[in-house]
Order: structure tokens, then C-alpha cells, then sequence
């Protein structure tokens, strides 16, 4: 199974971003075993994982707040995953896969201050 995995901002490791009940796995990247949240009170295995989409595509949404430059760009934020999400025509989330990980540093970057200025 492959994921998109997030690095930590200042951290040396690489976490698993396995997910169940909307948990995520708090054990590092290419772990043996079960998954697992802190202090291994939810365990699961790949099997138990929840599926990849995120359940609040098709929900609407407005567009979130936007930082001096523009971030997010539109984009909304889903209240399931926390993933900034394009809204369709109807100003509805598009369906998407949850969120696991910013696809760059500079993304995680633009995120850290969008939720620094906004909060959750």
C-alpha cells in the first residue's frame, strides 16, 4: 500500500499516516506491526484502515480565508480532514482523498501560517 507521507517541520522522522475512526497512525513511516494512536489504545491493521477518500466530499463548503499571497487559493477547508479542498460549480467539496501529508515543504510552509493566522 502506498501513502503520502508528511515530515514533521524540525522533525527527523517520517511518520505513518495510516488512519482509522479518523486517527491517525502516530508510529513512524515503514513500521512493523500494527498501527497505531498514542499510547496504543487504537490498534488496526492495514486491513481496518479507513479507506483513502475523505467521507465530506459532495458537502458544502466556503471558500477558506486567504493569507496576504492568496493561500489557499479558493480552496476550502474540510472540516472531516483538515485538507484545503476545491469547492465545485455548486460550492460544494470535490471528492478527495483525506489528508496524509503536504506534497511539499513549501506547502506545509503556506499551511503552518494559514493555520497560525486562522486557527482551527
Amino acid at each position: 500500500m502506498t501513502r503520502t507521507l508528511a515530515a514533521l517541520p524540525g522533525a527527523a522522522r517520517r511518520l505513518c499516516l495510516s488512519r482509522r475512526n479518523g486517527e491517525i497512525c502516530t508510529r513512524e513511516d515503514g513500521h512493523r506491526g500494527l498501527h497505531h494512536r498514542t499510547g496504543g489504545r487504537l490498534l488496526w491493521s492495514d486491513l481496518q484502515a479507513d479507506p483513502p477518500e475523505c467521507v465530506a466530499g459532495g458537502t458544502p463548503a466556503e471558500p477558506a480565508p486567504t493569507l496576504g499571497d492568496g493561500f489557499p487559493g479558493g480552496r476550502a477547508l474540510c472540516p472531516i480532514c483538515w485538507a484545503f479542498v476545491n469547492r465545485d460549480d455548486g460550492g460544494l467539496l470535490e471528492p478527495h482523498d483525506s489528508w496524509r501529508g503536504d506534497d511539499s515543504r513549501a506547502e506545509a510552509d503556506r499551511r503552518r501560517e494559514w493555520f497560525n493566522a486562522y486557527g482551527w
